[in-house]
């Protein structure tokens, strides 16, 4: 019998699925699974910030749930090397401190993570083989090899006791993955024989019909593409972690006589690690971006990261003049090898415009075939459904619109029952019918330069409010009866335009006026006289400027 009273939420004789990110979202997952008591994590991966979260770059689950069962926590196994899957377990492994499991590439990947926080060698890294079994507690895990955009996705097919989920992680079936092994549709079809209780699955791009194509394919046209610029620089945006893409470009760079130049921190770590397990050639050279300087315009191929536009990236830097070595201009062509992430258009199409007011050609996947999703569409999901056969379909790794679609796909393919949930429901999934049973609570964490806070944070809170509504300061210099010994000082941010001084001195009056109000025992008060001073002036900021700016009031009693 489960315990779901209070802080229990233990699964006693049971199997539940509990995902903490990653359900009702795409990206930043994190996914518990509980049986007889115990608890293992599947992927713990982050996102990225956004213009709502000034100045923060990482965003994460919050795993307090699980960090408060730390001694029932057996394990992190980790699906594949990409940052939303396992990018948060260098910030997060020391609130849980248990062994990692991950097959070669995500292993090397993550040992470049663990050593920038200063955890290598610390974190236990168990390296599975490809096809590889563990046991870890009542959690019978296997590793069936599957395609995606980067060497070695996993899906887990996870026996236990009260039956078998298989855990799908990032997928599509490609028949020419240009890295890496093709997906064991061997393996998948024994699986779905032996039978399974429950099919946890990506939703991502569920609501596209069709197949979501081949990286063979880009290939081709991109080889096509790049050989038919003759003159002027070419260059490819892309995501680093998408290594066959960046092999795909390094071979249609070769074909039209280009050397290939990285440009971006990450893709030199990625192509490294790809070295390092074996996917790429040891012999494989890249440029820096100095060298490439040296090379006619026609004989060079720059990779660069930065296709969703992001700030501090190669790309942006390179647009906006600010990069020392890569300089863009007339009859250079940019190609975007990547998707629009929903919530990046902005920064993308901002990045687009000022690279066209360098003189630059734009392509996207729009004008040319230079882009598959590493997600399934329709038609595979179909075949997935067909070979694995689940009873009971949980869909994960979407929107709600995308689980909702995902649900009558899933039904339409045979299974009993699919299930709608997103972060923080407790599913049952054996014994009994499965359903959400309960509820615990989620956040976010984010990384705020070098640590880790709440989203919901003071700091946060503090400085959305200052980027929305400005800030002031009020200096106060009274003696103990509470007369002004100083005319008060106000010092305003993102106000006033310098040229409305004037403006300022009638803040000055403002908090006088507001003092004078005062009776001569809150004179006396500090919290009063601060709290006074701080009212009469946003007030006069909201009636003026329809703003209530983030006010400190400064008092010093001489």
């Amino acid at each position: 019998m489960s315990d779901t009273s209070g802080n229990g939420f233990t699964p006693r004789n049971e199997l539940w699925f509990l995902p903490l990110g990653g359900s009702g979202e795409i990206g930043m997952n994190l996914n518990l699974y509980g049986c007889d008591g115990k608890w293992i994590i599947v992927d713990m991966g982050v996102s990225f910030g956004d213009d709502s979260v000034p100045g923060v770059d990482v965003v994460m689950p919050d795993p307090s749930f699980i960090e408060d069962r730390a001694e029932d926590l057996l394990g992190i196994v980790l699906t594949h090397a990409h940052e939303d899957h396992l990018g948060a377990v260098g910030y997060l492994w020391p609130w849980l401190k248990c062994p990692v499991y991950a097959t070669p590439f995500a292993a090397a990947f993550l040992e470049t993570k663990l050593k920038e926080e200063e955890l290598l060698g610390e974190v236990p890294v168990n390296v599975v083989p490809l096809g590889g079994r563990v046991d870890i507690g009542p959690f019978d895990i296997e590793f069936v090899s599957l395609t995606h955009s980067i060497p070695e996705p996993n899906g887990l097919a996870i026996r236990t006791p009260y039956g078998t989920v298989f855990h799908t992680g990032d997928w599509k079936l490609d028949p020419e993955p240009v890295v890496g092994e093709d997906a064991n549709i061997k393996r998948l079809k024994e699986i779905g024989d032996e039978g399974v209780l429950a099919m946890v699955c990506d939703s991502t791009n569920v609501i596209n019909k069709g197949r979501a194509g081949s990286e063979g394919a880009v290939r081709d046209s991109l080889s096509d593409l790049i050989a038919s610029y003759r003159n002027g620089k070419v260059a490819v945006a892309c995501f680093a972690s998408n290594l066959a893409r960046v092999k795909t470009i390094v071979e249609a760079a070769r074909d039209a006589g280009r050397e290939v130049c990285l440009v971006g921190r990450s893709l030199w770590r990625v192509t490294e690690v790809a070295r390092k397990v074996g996917y790429l050639d040891e012999r494989e050279s890249f440029l820096e971006a100095d060298e490439a300087a040296n090379l006619p315009d026609n004989r060079v191929l720059y990779i660069c990261t930065g296709s969703q536009g992001e700030p501090r990236a190669a790309l942006n830097r390179i647009a906006y003049n600010s990069h020392p070595s890569v300089k863009f201009g007339k009859g250079d062509v940019v190609l975007f090898s990547s998707r629009v992430i929903p919530g990046n258009e902005k920064a993308i199409f901002r990045l687009q415009n000022q690279l066209v007011r360098l003189g630059c050609e734009i392509i996207t996947d729009r004008d040319k075939f230079i882009h598959v999703s590493g997600h399934p569409a329709q038609d595979e999901m179909r075949e997935m459904y067909s070979y694995i056969r689940p009873r009971i379909a949980v869909p994960v790794h979407g929107e709600r619109r995308h689980l909702h679609e995902h649900e009558k796909l899933a039904l339409e393919c045979g299974a009993e029952t699919a299930i709608i949930n997103e972060n923080g429901g407790i599913v049952n999934l054996a014994p009994g019918e499965p359903e959400v049973i309960g509820h615990v609570s989620t956040g976010r964490l984010v990384l705020d330069g070098d640590r880790i806070v709440p989203i919901d944070s003071e700091i946060l809170r503090d400085r959305k409010r200052m980027v929305q509504n400005g800030a002031a300061v009020i200096t106060l210099v009274m003696d103990d009866r509470g007369r002004l010994l100083a005319d008060p000082l106000v010092t305003t941010h993102g106000l006033f335009e310098p040229d409305e001084e004037e403006d300022e001195s009638v803040l000055v009056e403002v908090v006088r006026g507001a003092l004078g109000r005062l009776s001569p025992n809150d004179l006396r008060n500090d919290d009063t006289v601060a709290e006074a001073a701080r009212l009469a002036l946003r007030r006069t900021f909201h009636a003026d400027q329809r703003r209530k700016p983030l006010t400190d009031v400064h008092l010093v009693r001489l």
